[in-house]
Protein backbone atom coordinates (compact mmCIF):
# COMPACT_ATOMS: atom_id res chain seq x y z
CA UNK A 1 0.00 0.00 0.00
CA UNK A 2 2.94 2.39 0.28
CA UNK A 3 3.35 2.58 -3.33
CA UNK A 4 -0.35 3.44 -3.76
CA UNK A 5 -0.20 6.15 -1.24
CA UNK A 6 3.14 7.43 -3.05
CA UNK A 7 0.98 7.15 -6.41
CA UNK A 8 -1.64 9.08 -5.28
CA UNK A 9 0.77 12.30 -3.90
CA UNK A 10 2.57 12.26 -7.40
CA UNK A 11 -0.26 13.82 -9.40
CA UNK A 12 -0.51 16.85 -7.16
CA UNK A 13 -3.96 16.27 -5.81
CA UNK A 14 -4.49 15.56 -2.14
CA UNK A 15 -5.97 11.82 -1.38
CA UNK A 16 -7.00 14.02 1.65
CA UNK A 17 -8.73 17.41 1.09
CA UNK A 18 -8.74 20.03 4.26
CA UNK A 19 -12.31 19.93 5.65
CA UNK A 20 -12.23 22.86 6.56
CA UNK A 21 -11.72 24.49 2.88
CA UNK A 22 -14.16 22.08 0.96
CA UNK A 23 -17.01 19.62 1.21
CA UNK A 24 -16.69 16.15 2.12
CA UNK A 25 -18.13 15.75 -1.78
CA UNK A 26 -15.24 17.70 -3.32
CA UNK A 27 -12.53 16.13 -1.60
CA UNK A 28 -13.12 12.66 -2.06
CA UNK A 29 -13.84 13.54 -5.79
CA UNK A 30 -10.04 14.80 -5.69
CA UNK A 31 -9.33 11.69 -4.25
CA UNK A 32 -10.56 9.65 -6.91
CA UNK A 33 -8.96 11.98 -9.24
CA UNK A 34 -5.86 10.94 -8.14
CA UNK A 35 -6.59 7.04 -8.50
CA UNK A 36 -7.70 7.15 -11.88
CA UNK A 37 -4.37 9.19 -13.14
CA UNK A 38 -2.39 6.54 -11.09
CA UNK A 39 -1.16 4.15 -14.22
CA UNK A 40 -2.70 0.49 -13.51
CA UNK A 41 -4.56 1.69 -10.25
CA UNK A 42 -8.08 1.66 -12.24
CA UNK A 43 -9.85 -1.45 -13.70
CA UNK A 44 -8.49 -1.39 -17.58
CA UNK A 45 -11.66 -2.57 -19.14
CA UNK A 46 -14.23 -0.30 -16.53
CA UNK A 47 -14.52 2.75 -17.73
CA UNK A 48 -13.67 5.41 -15.01
CA UNK A 49 -16.79 7.23 -15.61
CA UNK A 50 -18.84 4.30 -13.96
CA UNK A 51 -16.96 4.80 -10.50
CA UNK A 52 -17.45 8.38 -10.23
CA UNK A 53 -21.33 8.02 -11.16
CA UNK A 54 -21.51 5.13 -8.35
CA UNK A 55 -19.94 7.01 -5.87
CA UNK A 56 -21.26 10.48 -6.12
CA UNK A 57 -24.44 8.42 -6.40
CA UNK A 58 -24.09 7.04 -3.22
CA UNK A 59 -23.06 10.77 -1.63
CA UNK A 60 -26.07 11.93 -2.52
CA UNK A 61 -28.47 9.46 -1.58
CA UNK A 62 -26.64 9.48 1.98
CA UNK A 63 -26.89 13.00 2.28
CA UNK A 64 -30.48 13.17 1.69
CA UNK A 65 -31.18 10.19 4.68
CA UNK A 66 -29.63 11.90 7.25
CA UNK A 67 -28.70 15.81 8.47
CA UNK A 68 -25.32 14.86 9.50
CA UNK A 69 -24.49 15.18 5.90
CA UNK A 70 -20.59 15.01 5.82
CA UNK A 71 -20.27 11.77 7.61
CA UNK A 72 -22.83 10.61 5.49
CA UNK A 73 -21.07 11.27 2.37
CA UNK A 74 -17.62 10.26 3.50
CA UNK A 75 -18.98 7.20 4.18
CA UNK A 76 -20.94 6.12 1.28
CA UNK A 77 -17.92 7.56 -0.66
CA UNK A 78 -15.47 5.17 1.47
CA UNK A 79 -17.39 2.23 0.79
CA UNK A 80 -18.19 2.41 -2.64
CA UNK A 81 -14.40 2.88 -3.19
CA UNK A 82 -13.36 0.19 -1.19
CA UNK A 83 -15.79 -2.16 -3.08
CA UNK A 84 -14.40 -1.08 -6.14
CA UNK A 85 -10.77 -0.43 -5.98
CA UNK A 86 -9.56 -2.50 -3.05
CA UNK A 87 -6.14 -2.42 -3.60
CA UNK A 88 -6.21 1.69 -2.23
CA UNK A 89 -8.42 0.48 0.96
CA UNK A 90 -5.67 2.24 3.42
CA UNK A 91 -5.55 5.39 1.93
CA UNK A 92 -9.58 5.39 1.88
CA UNK A 93 -9.81 4.20 5.55
CA UNK A 94 -7.43 7.09 6.38
CA UNK A 95 -9.14 9.68 4.47
CA UNK A 96 -12.68 8.54 6.40
CA UNK A 97 -11.13 8.66 9.52
CA UNK A 98 -10.37 11.99 9.21
CA UNK A 99 -13.84 13.04 8.16
CA UNK A 100 -15.61 11.40 10.41
CA UNK A 101 -13.09 13.09 12.90
CA UNK A 102 -15.00 16.89 12.49
CA UNK A 103 -18.09 15.65 11.38
CA UNK A 104 -21.09 16.12 13.24
CA UNK A 105 -23.31 14.05 14.62
CA UNK A 106 -20.93 10.74 12.63
CA UNK A 107 -22.93 7.91 14.34
CA UNK A 108 -25.92 8.85 12.42
CA UNK A 109 -24.39 10.02 9.42
CA UNK A 110 -21.82 6.81 9.14
CA UNK A 111 -25.69 4.25 9.00
CA UNK A 112 -26.82 6.38 6.25
CA UNK A 113 -23.82 6.11 4.31
CA UNK A 114 -23.12 2.41 4.97
CA UNK A 115 -27.22 1.93 3.66
CA UNK A 116 -26.60 4.68 0.16
CA UNK A 117 -23.10 2.75 -0.54
CA UNK A 118 -24.84 -0.96 -0.24
CA UNK A 119 -28.17 0.43 -2.43
CA UNK A 120 -26.01 1.65 -5.23
CA UNK A 121 -23.18 -1.58 -4.91
CA UNK A 122 -26.80 -3.95 -5.32
CA UNK A 123 -28.30 -1.50 -7.97
CA UNK A 124 -25.32 -2.05 -10.21
CA UNK A 125 -23.80 -5.97 -9.65
CA UNK A 126 -24.87 -6.94 -12.63
CA UNK A 127 -24.74 -3.97 -15.03
CA UNK A 128 -22.66 -5.31 -17.47
CA UNK A 129 -19.46 -3.95 -16.77
CA UNK A 130 -17.82 -7.06 -15.81
CA UNK A 131 -17.78 -8.35 -19.69
CA UNK A 132 -14.92 -9.78 -21.09
CA UNK A 133 -14.40 -6.95 -24.44
CA UNK A 134 -14.74 -8.98 -27.77
CA UNK A 135 -12.65 -7.72 -30.99
CA UNK A 136 -14.72 -6.98 -33.99
CA UNK A 137 -13.52 -8.23 -37.53
CA UNK A 138 -11.86 -4.57 -38.85
CA UNK A 139 -14.27 -3.01 -41.58
CA UNK A 140 -12.78 -3.40 -45.67
CA UNK A 141 -15.53 -1.32 -46.98
CA UNK A 142 -15.40 2.24 -47.60
CA UNK A 143 -16.24 4.57 -44.34
CA UNK A 144 -16.12 0.98 -42.40
CA UNK A 145 -13.70 1.53 -38.98
CA UNK A 146 -10.01 -0.33 -38.67
CA UNK A 147 -7.76 0.14 -36.25
CA UNK A 148 -5.40 2.90 -36.71
CA UNK A 149 -1.84 3.70 -36.79
CA UNK A 150 0.76 4.08 -35.64
CA UNK A 151 0.03 0.65 -33.05
CA UNK A 152 -3.00 -0.55 -35.11
CA UNK A 153 -4.35 -1.34 -31.70
CA UNK A 154 -7.69 -3.22 -31.21
CA UNK A 155 -10.79 -1.12 -30.37
CA UNK A 156 -11.23 -0.44 -26.77
CA UNK A 157 -14.77 -0.82 -24.51
CA UNK A 158 -16.60 -2.86 -27.23
CA UNK A 159 -18.51 -4.22 -24.46
CA UNK A 160 -19.73 -0.27 -22.86
CA UNK A 161 -22.83 -0.54 -25.50
CA UNK A 162 -24.60 -3.33 -23.57
CA UNK A 163 -23.67 -1.56 -19.85
CA UNK A 164 -26.85 -0.48 -18.48
CA UNK A 165 -27.34 3.33 -18.33
CA UNK A 166 -27.84 4.95 -14.49
CA UNK A 167 -30.66 7.39 -15.97
CA UNK A 168 -31.40 6.92 -19.46
CA UNK A 169 -34.02 4.15 -20.57
CA UNK A 170 -31.22 2.37 -22.95
CA UNK A 171 -28.02 3.21 -24.47
CA UNK A 172 -29.44 4.15 -28.14
CA UNK A 173 -32.27 6.62 -26.75
CA UNK A 174 -30.51 9.48 -28.27
CA UNK A 175 -28.48 7.27 -30.92
CA UNK A 176 -27.46 10.17 -33.51
CA UNK A 177 -28.64 10.57 -36.97
CA UNK A 178 -27.05 8.47 -39.68
CA UNK A 179 -23.99 9.22 -41.06
CA UNK A 180 -23.78 10.98 -44.13
CA UNK A 181 -23.29 9.74 -47.26
CA UNK A 182 -19.73 9.47 -48.72
CA UNK A 183 -20.34 10.79 -51.79
CA UNK A 184 -22.02 13.60 -49.87
CA UNK A 185 -20.59 17.96 -49.92
CA UNK A 186 -21.33 17.66 -45.90
CA UNK A 187 -19.13 14.47 -45.99
CA UNK A 188 -16.15 16.15 -48.17
CA UNK A 189 -16.11 19.58 -46.26
CA UNK A 190 -16.22 18.13 -42.73
CA UNK A 191 -13.19 15.43 -44.10
CA UNK A 192 -11.16 18.42 -45.71
CA UNK A 193 -11.29 20.61 -43.09
CA UNK A 194 -9.53 17.66 -40.58
CA UNK A 195 -7.32 17.27 -43.99
CA UNK A 196 -6.25 21.13 -43.61
CA UNK A 197 -6.14 21.67 -40.14
CA UNK A 198 -5.50 18.12 -37.99
CA UNK A 199 -2.65 17.00 -39.88
CA UNK A 200 0.94 17.05 -37.79
CA UNK A 201 2.70 19.31 -40.32
CA UNK A 202 -0.18 21.90 -41.10
CA UNK A 203 0.65 24.87 -42.02
CA UNK A 204 -3.42 26.51 -41.56
CA UNK A 205 -3.57 25.41 -37.97
CA UNK A 206 -2.47 28.22 -35.72
CA UNK A 207 -0.45 28.26 -32.80
CA UNK A 208 -3.51 28.71 -30.49
CA UNK A 209 -5.30 25.78 -32.14
CA UNK A 210 -2.41 23.55 -31.79
CA UNK A 211 -2.33 24.64 -28.06
CA UNK A 212 -5.94 23.87 -27.87
CA UNK A 213 -5.34 20.35 -29.37
CA UNK A 214 -2.81 19.02 -27.09
CA UNK A 215 -4.39 20.82 -23.39
CA UNK A 216 -7.21 19.24 -24.14
CA UNK A 217 -6.06 15.65 -24.89
CA UNK A 218 -6.34 13.83 -21.22
CA UNK A 219 -9.50 12.47 -20.08
CA UNK A 220 -12.29 14.63 -21.11
CA UNK A 221 -14.47 13.90 -18.08
CA UNK A 222 -10.92 14.69 -15.34
CA UNK A 223 -11.32 18.52 -16.91
CA UNK A 224 -14.81 18.83 -15.93
CA UNK A 225 -14.75 17.36 -12.38
CA UNK A 226 -11.99 20.14 -11.92
CA UNK A 227 -14.07 22.85 -13.04
CA UNK A 228 -16.88 22.01 -11.04
CA UNK A 229 -14.54 21.55 -7.94
CA UNK A 230 -13.32 25.34 -8.40
CA UNK A 231 -17.25 26.13 -9.06
CA UNK A 232 -18.52 24.44 -6.16
CA UNK A 233 -16.28 25.26 -3.36
CA UNK A 234 -17.90 27.62 -1.77
CA UNK A 235 -21.19 25.32 -1.82
CA UNK A 236 -23.13 23.15 0.84
CA UNK A 237 -22.16 19.64 0.84
CA UNK A 238 -25.89 19.24 -0.25
CA UNK A 239 -25.68 20.95 -2.96
CA UNK A 240 -21.86 19.64 -4.00
CA UNK A 241 -23.85 16.26 -3.91
CA UNK A 242 -26.68 16.61 -5.91
CA UNK A 243 -24.69 18.68 -8.45
CA UNK A 244 -21.63 16.26 -8.35
CA UNK A 245 -24.15 13.35 -9.17
CA UNK A 246 -25.73 15.17 -12.13
CA UNK A 247 -22.57 15.97 -13.54
CA UNK A 248 -21.04 12.14 -13.20
CA UNK A 249 -23.71 9.70 -14.21
CA UNK A 250 -24.07 12.47 -17.37
CA UNK A 251 -20.80 11.38 -17.89
CA UNK A 252 -21.32 7.66 -17.08
CA UNK A 253 -24.46 7.82 -19.38
CA UNK A 254 -23.14 9.86 -22.37
CA UNK A 255 -19.92 7.38 -22.52
CA UNK A 256 -22.53 4.26 -22.48
CA UNK A 257 -24.91 6.29 -24.90
CA UNK A 258 -21.11 7.44 -27.14
CA UNK A 259 -20.13 4.21 -27.26
CA UNK A 260 -23.53 2.31 -28.31
CA UNK A 261 -23.93 5.12 -31.09
CA UNK A 262 -19.48 4.61 -32.19
CA UNK A 263 -20.37 0.26 -32.51
CA UNK A 264 -23.31 0.77 -34.03
CA UNK A 265 -22.56 3.21 -36.79
CA UNK A 266 -18.28 1.74 -36.81
CA UNK A 267 -16.77 4.81 -38.98
CA UNK A 268 -13.60 4.90 -39.86
CA UNK A 269 -11.03 7.81 -38.21
CA UNK A 270 -9.91 10.94 -40.24
CA UNK A 271 -6.34 9.26 -40.66
CA UNK A 272 -7.66 6.22 -42.27
CA UNK A 273 -10.13 8.34 -44.07
CA UNK A 274 -7.67 10.54 -45.84
CA UNK A 275 -5.04 7.83 -46.53
CA UNK A 276 -8.13 5.48 -48.28
CA UNK A 277 -9.85 8.83 -50.06
CA UNK A 278 -9.65 7.35 -52.97
CA UNK A 279 -11.93 4.77 -52.17
CA UNK A 280 -14.94 6.88 -51.17
CA UNK A 281 -16.22 8.35 -54.55
CA UNK A 282 -16.61 11.34 -53.61
CA UNK A 283 -14.70 13.63 -55.99
CA UNK A 284 -14.28 16.53 -53.48
CA UNK A 285 -11.48 14.01 -51.52
CA UNK A 286 -7.71 13.54 -52.33
CA UNK A 287 -5.95 10.10 -50.88
CA UNK A 288 -2.70 11.26 -49.14
CA UNK A 289 -1.26 7.87 -48.24
CA UNK A 290 1.34 9.45 -46.07
CA UNK A 291 -1.45 11.85 -43.83
CA UNK A 292 -0.68 11.64 -40.36
CA UNK A 293 -2.68 13.55 -37.62
CA UNK A 294 -0.86 15.61 -35.11
CA UNK A 295 -2.18 13.48 -32.15
CA UNK A 296 -2.42 10.15 -31.78
CA UNK A 297 -6.05 8.57 -33.03
CA UNK A 298 -7.77 6.84 -30.07
CA UNK A 299 -9.08 2.99 -30.93
CA UNK A 300 -12.41 3.44 -31.25
CA UNK A 301 -14.86 4.45 -34.14
CA UNK A 302 -14.95 7.95 -35.21
CA UNK A 303 -18.70 8.93 -34.69
CA UNK A 304 -19.60 10.72 -32.61
CA UNK A 305 -16.94 12.27 -30.75
CA UNK A 306 -16.37 11.33 -26.85
CA UNK A 307 -14.60 15.01 -25.78
CA UNK A 308 -17.81 16.81 -27.61
CA UNK A 309 -20.34 14.17 -25.79
CA UNK A 310 -18.47 14.55 -22.29
CA UNK A 311 -17.86 18.32 -23.03
CA UNK A 312 -21.72 19.10 -23.71
CA UNK A 313 -22.67 17.15 -21.21
CA UNK A 314 -20.69 18.98 -17.87
CA UNK A 315 -21.76 22.55 -19.46
CA UNK A 316 -25.11 21.59 -19.65
CA UNK A 317 -24.95 20.24 -15.77
CA UNK A 318 -23.11 23.12 -14.86
CA UNK A 319 -24.91 25.96 -16.19
CA UNK A 320 -27.94 24.80 -14.48
CA UNK A 321 -26.43 24.70 -11.40
CA UNK A 322 -24.22 27.69 -10.83
CA UNK A 323 -25.48 29.78 -13.44
CA UNK A 324 -24.43 30.33 -17.32
CA UNK A 325 -21.56 32.97 -16.85
CA UNK A 326 -18.32 31.74 -14.92
CA UNK A 327 -14.93 33.09 -15.06
CA UNK A 328 -13.45 29.19 -15.57
CA UNK A 329 -9.42 29.30 -14.97
CA UNK A 330 -8.86 25.46 -16.67
CA UNK A 331 -5.82 23.53 -16.38
CA UNK A 332 -4.61 20.46 -17.80
CA UNK A 333 -2.74 17.51 -16.83
CA UNK A 334 -2.25 17.03 -20.40
CA UNK A 335 -0.19 20.01 -20.76
CA UNK A 336 0.83 21.20 -17.18
CA UNK A 337 1.71 24.93 -16.37
CA UNK A 338 -0.90 26.08 -19.19
CA UNK A 339 -4.02 27.69 -17.79
CA UNK A 340 -7.05 28.67 -20.83
CA UNK A 341 -9.74 30.98 -19.31
CA UNK A 342 -13.08 31.22 -20.31
CA UNK A 343 -16.58 32.99 -19.54
CA UNK A 344 -19.01 30.28 -19.81
CA UNK A 345 -19.00 26.44 -19.45
CA UNK A 346 -20.07 26.82 -23.21
CA UNK A 347 -17.26 28.43 -24.07
CA UNK A 348 -15.33 25.95 -22.69
CA UNK A 349 -17.40 22.85 -23.92
CA UNK A 350 -16.88 24.38 -27.31
CA UNK A 351 -13.58 24.45 -27.54
CA UNK A 352 -12.75 20.95 -26.05
CA UNK A 353 -14.60 19.17 -28.51
CA UNK A 354 -13.24 21.50 -31.76
CA UNK A 355 -9.71 21.01 -30.28
CA UNK A 356 -10.11 17.21 -31.42
CA UNK A 357 -10.04 18.31 -35.30
CA UNK A 358 -7.37 20.68 -34.80
CA UNK A 359 -5.47 17.07 -32.93
CA UNK A 360 -6.86 15.32 -36.93
CA UNK A 361 -8.23 12.65 -35.01
CA UNK A 362 -12.03 13.75 -35.60
CA UNK A 363 -14.42 15.85 -37.65
CA UNK A 364 -16.79 18.63 -37.87
CA UNK A 365 -19.65 15.70 -38.39
CA UNK A 366 -18.48 13.66 -35.27
CA UNK A 367 -18.56 16.98 -33.12
CA UNK A 368 -22.11 18.03 -33.69
CA UNK A 369 -23.80 15.42 -33.06
CA UNK A 370 -21.76 15.01 -30.29
CA UNK A 371 -22.84 18.04 -28.40
CA UNK A 372 -26.42 17.27 -29.42
CA UNK A 373 -26.22 13.58 -27.51
CA UNK A 374 -24.37 15.23 -24.64
CA UNK A 375 -26.96 17.51 -24.38
CA UNK A 376 -30.03 15.23 -24.62
CA UNK A 377 -28.07 12.51 -22.03
CA UNK A 378 -27.41 15.94 -19.52
CA UNK A 379 -31.48 17.03 -19.47
CA UNK A 380 -32.36 13.75 -19.12
CA UNK A 381 -30.45 13.13 -15.32
CA UNK A 382 -31.35 16.82 -14.41
CA UNK A 383 -35.06 15.52 -14.93
CA UNK A 384 -34.43 12.57 -13.54
CA UNK A 385 -32.11 13.52 -10.61
CA UNK A 386 -34.16 16.39 -8.37
CA UNK A 387 -33.03 18.13 -5.30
Amino acid sequence: MGGATAALAVTGLPAVADTGRVTPVIAWNRTLLGVVRTQGAHPATVHPTRTFAMMHAAMHDAVGRTRSHAAAASQAAHDVLVALLPAFTKDFDAQLARELAVARDPEAGVRAGKWAAQLVLRARANDGSTATPTVPAPGTKPGEYRPTPPALANPVFTHWPSVRPFVLVQADVFRPVRYPRLASGQYSAALNEVVAFGQDTSVRRTDDQTVQARFWAAPIQNYWNEIAQAVLARGSTVTAARAFARLNIAFADGVIAFYEAKYHYRIWRPITAVRLADTDGNPATTAIPTWSSLATTPADPSYPGAHSVIAQAGATILRHEAGTRQVLSVTSEATPGIVRHFETFQQAADEAGLSRIFAGVHTRLDHVVGQQLGFDVARSVLTAIGR
